[in-house]
């Protein structure tokens, strides 16, 4: 049986997931149960989650599902932390000559997403892309869909497409590309940069965008591509 405050919870997170596929964050839940810290909320999202009627979707902010609701759950309890939100309920064809479909609720928005942050790469000459441990909290509607992960960028030879020293860019896992799309390039085995592609002559040509360098040249079978970008972070100081 769950508390008073469990069953606000669960109904105030259903409710907004019906209404916009997003998961309220923890301060919204904060004040629509009137707690006075988020460590009430860690404690009710703990319980639910343990009695199996919620779940947190992993690697991922703000993403909680409702995996099923309290037998004895009304809506009053709901449009009282939020009427204008409320569900209304639905009739059924004993109770009125008119019946509502039951509304189907959306599935939680990721709306973050952590990528592993594979260390620096090149935006200049070559050189060594250093694996990291750490991982980096994007936001999902800069990725489509496909396996990710994320470089930061070291150097200035991709300015003039608009990626700077210092900038996070975000790579579609692929071993395919076409020309003149910005793909990392593993050179030789070793060394990893990021560089407009275009093939030429039976040539791998890795091209700047900077016109203080000049296009790299190799053979075909020393340029593997490891995945071609897909967005970008910037974080200013």
């Amino acid at each position: 049986m769950l508390t008073r405050k469990q069953h606000e919870l669960i109904r105030f997170i259903q409710v907004r997931l019906e209404e916009s596929g997003v998961s309220p964050s923890f301060e919204e839940m904060k004040e629509a149960l009137d707690l006075k810290s988020k460590s009430g909320v860690h404690r009710l999202i703990s319980a639910l989650e343990e009695r199996g009627f919620i779940r947190r979707l992993p690697n991922r902010a703000r993403a909680l599902e409702v995996l099923r609701q309290p037998e004895d759950t009304t809506r009053g309890a709901v449009r009282a932390l939020s009427a204008a939100n409320a569900v209304p309920p639905v009739r059924t064809a004993s109770s009125d000559l008119r019946t509502t479909p039951a509304r189907v609720a959306p599935v939680p928005a990721n709306d973050v997403i952590e990528l592993p942050l594979h260390g620096r790469i090149a935006a200049g000459v070559p050189i060594e892309a250093i694996e990291g441990q750490t991982m980096l909290p994007v936001p999902a509607a800069l990725l489509g869909a496909g396996e990710h992960y994320a470089l930061e960028v070291s150097g200035d030879s991709m300015i003039e497409a608009g990626i700077l020293d210092g900038d996070y860019a975000l790579i579609l896992r692929t071993e395919t590309a076409r020309d003149g799309e910005i793909v990392v390039a593993l050179v030789r085995g070793e060394e990893a940069t990021l560089k407009y592609l275009r093939r030429e002559k039976g040539m791998v040509r890795l091209d700047p965008a900077n016109s203080a360098y000049d296009p790299q040249y190799y053979l075909s079978g020393e340029v593997q591509v490891q995945g071609k970008l897909a967005g970008l972070l910037r974080r200013y100081h």
